[in-house]
């Protein structure tokens, strides 16, 4: 197969690849790599009666890291979204790779090779530009080879022959069914709401020094007060901003327009919420590239910084000041900070206060260790064991939590007894804005929506969007709802009118949503005939559980 591929080496090398999935932020640790299996003895079971030798379980392993490094732009332990489970996912892929052997499902030479230069061409954000420099650069620091790519490429390929086949029953939708389908996620609803917020009944409530006490010891008692471990770690930052400038004069070099496009042709005007329009997604795309080039380069000079550094025999946390100042770097502090909030004043993700946590005067020191602003060095500077507060020391919080508390309880007796009584005038034949205005209370106007609207800003600050379809689909057109509860106090709901779909916009679209249709039931067959086999299959594996393949994301979204 990689003899196909080389042969369009002048090709690959002749053209800037353009295709960039904008997820790939994070990079390749030159510290890690893939475990190829344990030493010694072991057993590895057997599928349906054939025996899992060491060979193909280190195989498969590999194989699934592959396969989520092309499915979500990121190595496992890089994705902190991902639940990858190695030893679930490699049984399960080893189940598939049986089933197709099964079936007699074989992916020819010539189709590998060319999905195979369609997946390299979308490393152009590490500077990819040919196979050799993907099986260099990209593969062999995580302990993979040519092979494993081969072998991922037709077991993937074969993967899609083997949803085609056993899930050939869902693709069975009718064009009435569908459009039916269609209507059902399309129809809008024309709605208004009154919300009670917790809020704005705070003033109400003049709480006695009794009251306060009382709810400190309840809270107490139940952990409210505690205030956790928490530990404060010394840094080095290797901010973006220093980097932004140099990322848009590489990306000038190319055609960074027709990678913008693509880019939105393939997520779409839904995939950033704050975006509305086509113009301020691909702005938003666009600084998303220039960010994610930006972190790249941050991330090299954390990790030459950091190298010598971490070579360093009996490390001290002191050792980071001493480094950073030799090599002309600011170092900084946090505040103490929890495993639950992480730092207050610093752009990171969990993986920050992972780290932080998991520092120990023998190993104070950690990084690289990416954040929405930068890489960074870490180093312990002391930790603070969890303990309870006094009441004078939290007071104002305790007041405060008081306030809200009743104020909620405030909120919501208002919220049913209004139900109640717009209910029965609603009965007597009067107008919901002339019981709101008799009432009080304010109308708010929500834009319309339907089942596949995906975010309504204008009213999610006060109700979660699912919570909101839930109950306007459940109530009738003309109809008030219950009183709901929500995180905020709580609302009521009136459903106007439902409203019929745009016929124009329906013609043109039912087709693709036909298509969209069949594949998601030909997806839930092959998850359906897939959870039995795996049942049966997976029996005499360590596993030894059913289990629902971890591989039954949409095929159709992959290249």
């Amino acid at each position: 197969m990689f003899g196909t591929i080389r042969r369009h080496q002048t090709w690959l090398w002749a053209v800037i690849i353009t295709v960039i999935i904008i997820s790939f932020v994070l990079f390749f640790s030159p510290y890690s790599r893939v475990n190829n299996g344990e030493r010694g003895k072991a057993n590895f079971g057997s599928i349906d009666g054939h025996p899992i030798t060491r060979e193909k379980y280190a195989d498969a392993r590999r194989e699934i890291y592959l396969r989520h490094f092309f499915m979500s732009g990121a190595w496992p332990d890089e994705d902190k979204r991902s639940n990858f489970d190695p030893e679930r996912d490699t049984y399960q892929w080893l189940l598939i790779i049986q089933k197709q052997e099964d079936m007699g499902i074989h992916v020819s030479s010539d189709t590998a090779a060319e999905v195979g230069k369609e997946k390299i061409k979308m490393l152009q954000q590490m500077n990819v530009h040919s196979p050799d420099v993907f099986f260099n650069q990209v593969l062999k620091p995580r302990g993979l080879d040519a092979e494993d790519f081969e072998r991922y490429l037709r077991h993937d390929l074969g993967l899609a022959q083997l949803i085609a086949t056993v899930g050939l029953s869902g693709k069975l939708v009718t064009p009435e069914e569908a459009k039916g389908l269609y209507i059902r996620e399309h129809e809008e609803l024309d709605t208004e709401a009154v919300f009670f917020n917790g809020t704005n009944y705070v003033a109400q409530v003049n709480p006695t020094p009794e009251a306060l006490t009382q709810f400190y010891s309840n809270r107490v008692t139940e952990g409210g007060y505690t205030i956790p471990e928490q530990v404060q770690v010394s840094y080095v930052q290797f901010n973006i901003t220093n980097y932004l400038a140099q990322s848009e004069a590489e990306w000038a070099k190319t055609n960074l327009n027709e990678v913008v496009e693509m880019n939105y042709q393939r997520v779409g005007t839904n995939y950033f919420k704050d975006a509305h329009t086509p113009e301020e997604t691909k702005a938003k795309i666009r600084d998303e590239l220039i960010r994610t080039r930006a972190l790249a380069e941050a991330r090299k000079k954390a990790i030459q910084f950091a190298g010598p550094l971490f070579e360093m025999n009996s490390p001290r946390a002191e050792m980071l000041d001493e480094f950073a100042k030799t090599n002309g770097l600011q170092v900084q502090v946090t505040q103490p900070f929890d495993r639950t909030y992480g730092p207050t004043n610093l752009e990171v993700s969990a993986e920050f206060t992972k780290q932080a946590f998991s520092r120990t005067p023998e190993e104070p020191l950690a990084g690289p260790i990416m954040g929405r602003d930068g890489i960074y060095i870490i180093a312990l500077k002391q930790r603070l064991p969890s303990r309870v507060p006094g009441f004078e020391e939290v007071r104002d919080k305790v007041t405060a939590d008081y306030k809200l508390s009743q104020a909620m309880s405030l909120a919501r007796q208002a919220g049913m007894a209004f139900s109640q009584t717009a209910s029965n005038a609603l009965a007597q034949g009067k107008t919901f804005d002339a019981v709101c205005t008799e009432a009080k209370v304010p109308v708010t106007v929500i834009p319309r929506f339907s089942l596949s609207t995906r975010s309504l800003p204008q009213i999610e600050d006060q109700v979660r969007l699912e919570q909101l379809k839930q109950v306007a689909f459940g109530t009738s057109p003309g109809k008030l709802s219950d009183f709901q509860m929500t995180a905020e106090g709580g609302f009521i709901l009136f459903v106007k009118a439902k409203l019929p779909v745009d016929e124009v916009k329906m013609k043109n679209e039912l087709t693709s949503f036909t298509t969209f249709v069949r594949q998601k039931r030909q997806e839930e067959a092959f998850n359906d005939w897939f959870r039995k086999e795996a049942e049966k299959g997976l029996r005499d594996t360590p596993l030894n559980k059913p289990t629902t393949p971890a591989m039954n994301q949409a095929r159709s979204a992959k290249s």
